[in-house]
């Protein structure tokens, strides 16, 4: 670096600076009087004078980090990084990033109080993080069912206004159905063309996102079915039914990908229960709708026209019709409108068209490209886990494996199945295994229990609750009327959402919410299992109330750890016995 002399030069040290210059003055006298008598060198050829050497000046220092906005930047991005756990299910890894945010200014120079702008980002940053804990706690505990999607077969029966279909549609269909061979009759007639003619045109989107959709359970079903000697052309009756959506559900609560009925699942082996149900994994329902498609099949003589207006209307409706009709043939019952009912009536064509165009999409102008089956393993689970404990163990996501594992209604596996196989991400059932047995005895499955006393019945246990009968029957395999005996451990479903909600209703104050999630078991348990001995020094300007809200816990715990606390009054430098939660 460029260092200027700035010691002051003495006398001896000029003298032959000065003599020098002299004579530069004497010698430029010669030059001159020399130059009037010849000529001077050309300007061409005078020689360049030296260049000054570059002084580089140095750049000005960088400015010094502000530490309160590099602590508040910190402890915001551990937030963000709760947030992002949080919303794939994974509440521990939430809680972590939550508790971490919150002592990255609690262990400060700073405090968490002292300085204005730590104080007001903090007070935020714990309301934030009990109203996501609360809402959390309130949407997800574990017993909430699933939402599910509306069936796409309620709107396509609405659709009532279609256009008439050109000849050269008609043409085009001709020429498919003589090049590709179907094993299901498909009539060449107005009704059929009417719905390729839509599907086409204003539905395509639907019709080419349900085709997408299904690509990947497509070689499953046609396996399925070939094994069962069924038609293939039958693989494609979910496109219309639910566009192959597993969690589909129609107003009638049809649901899954082949629209089952409660009772007609369960006659043809599809088990459902309050934790269960079957007809939303496409595997077990497949198998399911290949054995009633055979039974209605056998039932209408092998008329599969007959078969497919059966499974939507039913066989005895069906049966009726033909007796009352006194016709055998599907389409002149379907010119009948007193005998069948208009969506009955129009979805044996619907299903017919779609046919149609899945077996030869490009025809209709679909392109997409197949997706391929999600890849897993399963593992066989010794007791009940809840599903976003499965999703932290795999990295995965809740979405992802209720996306494996479907018919789970709930984000817990069934409580009374010791051997109950759950679908995990390829590569990660022994992860699952060696975490179940790292946690031994601790509850992986976050449920709450209530212990029966003397005189309790379920409809009582149901009322001091204030939970569903039926849902508190369910949920522990027991039927509304049966009785309970003293001692007997009942699972309680949602009974933390109950205490959240009522609390909201009195206008409970956020701190006191948490407390209602500590109670709960979820997010910020406060048990004396999760928390370690410290120690607070109180800042000024800091109350109980502050302080407990701080700590995650509450006054009256405060002042149980420090028994010399009398009142609420608190003083500056005072150091109080506090118990944080674990890491």
């Amino acid at each position: 670096m460029f260092r200027p002399n700035l010691q002051r030069p003495t006398l001896t040290a000029l003298l032959p600076l000065l003599g020098a210059l002299t004579l530069f003055g004497a010698c430029g006298s010669a030059v001159k009087t020399q130059a009037r008598l010849a000529p001077g060198p050309t300007p061409a050829s005078r020689p360049a004078a030296p260049e000054a050497p570059a002084v580089t000046v140095p750049a000005p220092p960088a400015p010094l980090p502000d530490p309160v906005a590099v602590l508040i930047e910190t402890a915001d991005r551990h937030f963000k990084a709760g947030q992002a756990e949080l919303q794939q299910g994974h509440f521990e890894a939430a809680k972590q990033e939550f508790n971490r945010a919150v002592n990255v200014l609690i262990e400060s120079p700073y405090g968490a109080r002292t300085e204005p702008r730590i104080r007001e980002y903090f007070d935020r940053l714990v309301d934030r993080i009990s109203t996501y804990e609360v809402r959390a706690l309130a949407e997800g505990d574990g017993f909430t069912e699933k939402k599910y999607e509306p069936a796409s077969i309620d709107d396509l029966l609405a659709i009532s206004t279609f256009t008439t279909p050109t000849p050269a549609l008609q043409d085009a269909v001709r020429t498919d159905l003589a090049t590709v061979e179907h094993d299901i009759p498909i009539p060449l007639n107005q009704r059929v063309l009417a719905y390729i003619d839509l599907f086409q045109g204003r539905l395509h989107d639907f019709i080419e996102d349900g085709m997408r959709r299904g690509s990947k359970y497509l070689p499953m079903i046609q396996n399925v079915f070939r094994a069962e000697g069924l038609p293939l052309d039958l693989a494609y009756v979910p496109l219309v039914e639910s566009a192959f959506k597993p969690n589909a559900l129609s107003r009638a609560n049809a649901k899954g990908v082949w629209q089952f009925m409660a009772g007609t699942g369960v006659e043809n082996g599809l088990r459902r229960d309050w934790y269960i149900d079957e007809r939303s994994d496409p595997e077990k329902a497949t198998q399911a709708a290949a054995k009633y498609l055979r039974t209605l099949n056998s039932i209408f003589d092998g008329d599969w026209h007959l078969a497919l207006a059966s499974y939507n209307g039913g066989p005895g409706r069906l049966q009726r019709a033909i007796k009352t009709a006194k016709v055998s043939d599907f389409w002149t019952l379907a010119e009948k409108p007193r005998v069948l009912p208009r969506e009955t009536r129009e979805y044996v064509p619907m299903i017919l068209a779609a046919i149609v165009i899945a077996r030869n999409p490009a025809q209709y102008g679909f392109e997409f490209e197949v997706e391929s089956a999600l890849q897993h393993e399963s593992v066989t689970l010794p007791r009940a886990v809840d599903l976003r404990r499965v999703a932290e163990w795999t990295g995965s996501t809740i979405d992802e494996i209720q996306a494996l594992n479907p018919e789970l209604r709930r984000w817990t596996t069934p409580l009374k199945d010791t051997d109950y196989e759950l679908k995990v991400p390829a590569g990660t059932a022994d992860s699952v295994l060696a975490r179940m047995d790292e946690a031994g005895t601790t509850d992986v499955a976050s449920l709450k229990f209530y212990t029966v006393k003397r005189g309790d019945t379920l409809p009582l246990i149901a009322r001091k609750l204030n939970v569903s009968k039926t849902d508190l029957a369910d949920a522990n395999y027991l039927k509304p009327t049966a009785k309970v005996t003293a001692g007997e451990k009942l699972i309680v479903p949602a009974e933390a959402t109950v205490l959240i909600a009522a609390r909201a209703e009195r206008g409970v104050p956020v701190a006191d919410a948490r407390k209602t999630v500590t109670e709960s078991g979820q997010l910020a348990q406060a048990t004396s299992t999760n928390r370690v001995k410290g120690f607070y020094d109180v800042k000024r300007g800091d109350t109980l109330a502050s302080i407990a809200r701080l700590f995650q816990t509450t006054v009256a715990s405060l002042k149980t750890w420090n028994p010399r606390i009398q009142a609420d009054h608190l003083t500056a430098g005072q150091r109080l016995t506090v118990y944080r939660l674990a890491n």
